[in-house]
């Protein structure tokens, strides 16, 4: 008989698996949802010294008691952190560790440093307050959605988890999570909530990024799952995730792709044949440089992201940009493609920063016209926008962009109004905007598409679409068809219209 462990995230005590738990034993499975310490209810809170540690102890120690052969066990939000810690010294009784709607912390990392809400990390991570009592309050009921999603959870469901809320021990967020390294080897399952922004195709599109940590999830003892819900499933789907949980214990599940010899998908060529022009690089910026005497118009390129860091080639010299650069370049233009610090969700600050620096550097050169400049941003990069939208320049003649994310998804936690474009968009006026979608987006991006394109519409801004009929995320590496070819050539030759006119 497979014996499942439930562990719950901050401020939620195994009651929050009630409906989760009747399912799986209907199934004649075992269940043993986990209430850690100071965490059943508002009435017993977590002493002072109640740390991650503690909560490891609690799991272990459970896992002990728990007679059936094969156990799998099941970490939600931070609750992944007292489990892989737990497994991590248990490795023998574990057959399956389950990470629902969780990260996957590496040894030393806290639980504080990967929450995406800059606000609240850094509410977590800095100093206590003369008023702190070592404990984070629960949010109030309007106030889970910055922890995540809460698409799907009944008003009486969530009712419940604002009433039941204990507040959460700080050093449980705050104390590293120590590993051996015995986790890592064991077959583990990812159920993604896509209302939550998390998707197996993103997930496969950051492995093909090269991440060394996500390498691993390439592993076939590895398996995902989605849910067409919100973060909290075990309250928004419990018979659906129940059903998930069942088949990951049986080995289940969709397995991510890395071919041998393949290139990622982003290291393909260009889709177009371009001729190719002088490229200078200054600093984090290179210009693509046409043959033609004075200032020339300039297009700079804005990539998207969460990129890693470590990732080599940087996304400058990335075919798809190269391409770009290279194409605009061979109309007379100025190319620019440019790395900025995107390598997380918390980010965007910084990298809106290092954007705004190669636009400067960019209008400085005297071989550009610094009064005819177009920003064009793709993917992630899509948020960078807004800045622009809602403040457009006298020198800004066009923004464009291609499969943006147009909005924060809800497992970003971006909650900083600056980078809505969808709200951005009724400042811009009539500057034009420059739209390529393709028609197999990701969906959670897709959703973000169409909340600016209405905020477009009801505030008459001037958006010119281009549809990419068949075309995925990333299409000008991935899909050379005649569709593709098109809407790079008339999204390209639209923007330098604008330049020009």
């Amino acid at each position: 008989m497979t014996a499942f462990v439930l562990v719950s995230g901050t401020f939620t005590g195994g009651w929050v698996w009630q409906e989760v738990a009747a399912r799986l034993r209907e199934s004649g499975a075992e269940v043993h949802p986990v209430t850690l310490t100071g965490m059943g209810d508002r009435r017993h809170l977590a002493g002072p010294d109640t740390d991650l540690e503690t909560h490891v102890d609690d799991v272990v120690r459970l896992i002990d008691e728990v007679d059936a052969p094969q156990v799998v066990i099941v970490g939600h939000d931070y609750g992944i952190h007292p489990v892989l810690g737990a497994a991590d010294r248990r490795p023998q009784r574990i057959a399956r560790v389950v990470h629902l709607d969780a990260g996957i912390p590496q040894d030393g990392e806290s639980a504080a440093r990967l929450v995406a809400d800059e606000t609240v990390r850094d509410r977590l991570v800095g100093p206590a307050g003369s008023d702190d009592d070592g404990r984070i309050p629960p949010p109030a009921a309007d106030g889970w959605q910055r922890w995540g999603s809460t698409s799907g959870v009944p008003e009486d469901a969530l009712t419940l988890l604002s009433d039941r809320a204990a507040p959460q021990p700080r050093a449980t967020l705050t104390q590293p999570l120590r590993l051996s390294g015995a986790v890592s080897e064991l077959p583990s399952t990812g159920v993604l909530c896509t209302a939550n922004g998390s998707s197996i195709a993103v997930v496969q599109a950051m492995v093909g990024l090269g991440h060394p940590h996500l390498k691993a999830l390439t592993d076939p003892r590895v398996t995902f799952f989605e849910l067409a819900t919100g973060h909290w499933p075990m309250l928004s789907a419990p018979g659906e995730l129940a059903e998930v949980l069942l088949r990951a214990a049986a080995g289940e599940g969709h397995r991510l792709t890395e071919a041998a010899g393949e290139q990622p998908s982003h290291l393909r060529p260009f889709i177009l044949d371009v001729p190719e022009r002088h490229r200078e690089r200054v600093g984090q910026v290179d210009l693509h440089l046409p043959d033609a005497d004075g200032p020339r118009p300039a297009v700079v390129f804005v990539h998207g992201g969460p990129v890693p860091a470590e990732t080599r080639p940087t996304p400058r010299d990335w075919p798809g940009f190269v391409g770009y650069a290279q194409y605009v370049a061979s109309l007379g233009a100025v190319g620019v493609t440019l790395d900025h610090r995107l390598h997380g969700v918390g980010d965007y600050g910084r990298a809106a920063e290092d954007v705004t620096a190669a636009v400067d550097l960019v209008r400085a050169d005297p071989r550009v016209d610094g009064e005819r400049v177009a920003l064009w941003f793709f993917s992630g990069g899509g948020l960078l926008c807004a800045d622009w939208l809602a403040s457009p320049r006298p020198w800004l003649r066009c923004v464009a962009a291609t499969y943006p994310a147009l909005a924060p998804l809800p497992s970003w936690g971006v909650t900083d109004a600056r980078f809505r474009p969808a709200t951005a968009v009724r400042e811009a006026g009539r500057l034009p905007i420059v739209l390529t979608r393709v028609e197999l987006e990701v969906a959670e991006l897709a959703v973000t598409v169409e909340e600016f394109l209405a905020a477009a519409e009801d505030c008459e801004a001037a958006v010119e679409i281009v549809d990419v009929p068949g075309g995925h995320h990333g299409f000008e590496t991935i899909d050379h068809t005649e569709q593709a070819r098109d809407a790079v050539t008339r999204a390209v030759r639209s923007v330098l219209g604008h330049l020009r006119s």
